[in-house]
């Protein structure tokens, strides 16, 4: 049971904006790299959006990327180290493209068959569970800045389904995605934006 809210949880997630590893399809794990200048300016645009929302609290993972794209976004100030929001671990595919790793492993899938030497589906869904466990006590608006493939599965476990449905979900870069529950139903956790971005519709 859903405890009752004064004010709903909602979960805002957005996306870092582009580096130069997002721009090749390289990727990107514990490598903690920066934003390209296109990647800054995708953080910016984020500004205008985020501005009129008033957030309970803001967190960002502890990677660069994330945390230069929040401060860029406005709420630097506001922001909170959260470990678990940090991109999944790529182990020996750190730095690789999927299509370097199909090579080897034709039907390879990071959701379904994860990484060696890095994290694997169980174990990234049993840390989005932890997350959600804890903003699960919390109320209001709640700003989540975090990656491209850790995203996808954590919404994929917090509507109920498993990681590898997050293959679904794309998340571009500087994206923002809401997750929040059904206004008919609110004990139903959904999805009630995804990867949306300023010019991209």
């Amino acid at each position: 049971m859903i405890p009752a809210r004064s004010t709903p949880l909602r979960l805002y997630l957005i996306r870092h904006g582009q580096t130069e590893w997002s721009l090749s399809g390289q990727h990107t794990g514990r490598t903690d790299i920066a934003l390209t200048a296109q990647g800054e300016d995708e953080a910016r645009a984020l500004a205008p959006w985020l501005k009129p929302i008033q957030f309970a609290r803001v967190f960002t993972s502890p990677w660069q990327r994330a945390r230069r794209t929040c401060e860029l976004a406005g709420l630097g100030s506001q922001a909170e180290i959260e470990p678990d929001l940090a991109e999944w671990d790529y182990g020996d595919y750190e730095g690789k493209r999927s299509s370097d790793i199909r090579r080897e492993r034709p039907d390879w899938n990071v959701f379904r068959d994860g990484c060696p030497g890095g994290e694997m589906p169980a174990q990234i869904s049993d840390r989005a569970d932890r997350l959600i466990a804890r903003l699960g006590m919390m109320e209001g608006n709640v700003a989540l800045f975090s990656h491209g493939e850790f995203g996808p599965a954590l919404a994929a476990r917090w509507t109920g389904l498993q990681v590898v449905e997050g293959q679904h979900l794309l998340l571009g870069t500087a994206s923002l995605s809401i997750l929040g529950f059904s206004a008919a139903h609110p004990e139903v956790r959904v999805i009630a934006m995804w990867n949306a971005a300023p010019g991209r519709g």
